[in-house]
């Protein structure tokens, strides 16, 4: 019996909407990298102040996860999303007229709160409105996603090369069309709203499937947020040099988040990709550490971890939706905020290791980090089982079927 199955291409526009608008968000995460140098040489802040300007962004972001459920359950999707939008808009450009790296530190703190109320809503946003069913949407949030990181440092680059507040003014005018995107094309009833507990992400927590993938996912991003904050510094490129480095990483991301992970989760269970690949992960970051003097062979390093993020990203993201029975937004949510607080660890924490030791000790420290979310997966094996199984809708069939362009 052949199924009909939907492109992935074959989208609503308020999906492409709220799609444009995640690409620019997630922009926002690498944008800074290119010029990290700059804004330390301009405002002169030491590289840990400077690496600072990804720690208030990341904890905001993953404090304010916890409550942004609660948010959109009683002012509905829509508002969420605007709200989001227009915080960042007004952070970017009060960073943009920043005269001290405390200042940016300070908005960028802003701009993670922004952050969490768009990039949590967007997901179960495009979940509930994309055709092809939930692995289609998933794997368009992580084309987005991949798509956002991979720009973010190229635009950061090519701006920065003015000045390091030019790539704040283009966020500015970027989520200034996302917003008025997202105001005009998400159309519709959103349906009754069911609202959510204050307390749902905290329990949802104490759920150990999802507790398990929390805890993995903060070791993990200390080792992915090592690769992308401190790697700027050790490469000794200008901006647009590191711009070009980093659009290589987000590039090889975006492919293997978007091809190649699917097709290895047709292959073999879930947990066993997470134990596959975060080994290998581990291992790329050890080589980066022994090579840090070589740009050439840093710069391969880090555009082979992008590969192996990217299936890491979309195996963790179909994890957690897979690991409970609760609502999609509450999952996202109880698990982002452990996921960004790992993120918010490490890119001071590598600078201070580079300050007392070496360029090489942050990496050996990432690489660490990775073995120990690979030791809680495999610990957790048991508990995370269920999350093996073949979904009955025929979720990983249809992924493969909208990955080789079978329209139906």
């Amino acid at each position: 019996m052949t199924r009909t199955t939907t492109s992935i291409w074959k989208q609503p526009a308020q999906v492409w909407a709220v799609a444009f608008a995640c690409v620019v968000a997630f922009m926002g995460i690498g944008l800074v990298d290119p010029i990290l140098p700059a804004i330390a040489e301009s405002l002169q802040a030491s590289p840990f102040e400077t690496e600072l300007l990804f720690t208030s962004y990341l904890a905001v972001t993953g404090l304010a996860m916890l409550v942004t459920s609660w948010i959109s359950s009683r002012i509905g999707a829509k508002k969420t999303l605007l709200i989001g939008l227009a915080l960042i808009v007004l952070f970017a450009l009060l960073c943009a007229l920043s005269g001290s790296v405390d200042a940016v530190i300070g908005f960028r703190a802003g701009w993670g709160l922004g952050n969490a109320l768009f990039i949590s809503t967007a997901l179960a946003t495009i979940v509930g409105a994309a055709s092809g069913g939930s692995a289609a949407a998933i794997i368009l949030y992580e084309a987005a996603l991949g798509l956002g990181i991979a720009i973010g440092p190229l635009l950061g680059g090519i701006l920065g090369e003015q000045s390091w507040r030019a790539p704040f003014f283009g966020v500015v005018v970027l989520m200034a069309i996302a917003f008025l995107a997202v105001l005009v094309l998400l159309r519709g009833p959103e349906g009754p709203r069911t609202p959510v507990p204050f307390s749902a992400p905290f329990k949802a927590l104490g759920r150990p499937a999802l507790a398990i993938l929390a805890v993995a996912a903060f070791f993990y991003n200390i080792g992915f947020f090592i690769l992308l904050a401190f790697s700027p510094f050790p490469l000794g490129f200008g901006a647009m040099g590191i711009g070009f480095t980093f659009f290589g990483w987000g590039v090889a991301l975006a492919v293997t988040s978007v091809w190649v992970a699917p097709l290895l989760m047709r292959r073999m269970p879930r947990t066993r990709v997470i134990l596959l690949v975060l080994p290998l992960l581990a291992i790329d970051l050890v080589v980066a550490g022994l090579l840090v003097e070589s740009a050439a062979a840093l710069v391969t390093c880090i555009v082979i971890g992008g590969l192996l993020l990217g299936i890491m990203n979309t195996v963790l993201t179909e994890a957690v939706m897979e690991a409970t029975d609760l609502p999609r937004s509450v999952a996202s949510s109880a698990y982002s905020s452990v996921r960004f607080l790992g993120g918010a660890v490490a890119p001071p924490l590598a600078a201070a290791l580079w300050h007392a030791f070496s360029a090489t000790i942050p990496y050996f420290v990432a690489a660490v980090a990775v073995l120990v979310a690979a030791l809680v997966i495999f610990l957790g094996r048991s508990t995370l089982a269920h999350i093996d199984d073949e979904p009955d809708d025929a979720t990983v069939e249809d992924a493969e079927a909208i990955l080789l362009g079978d329209a139906g």
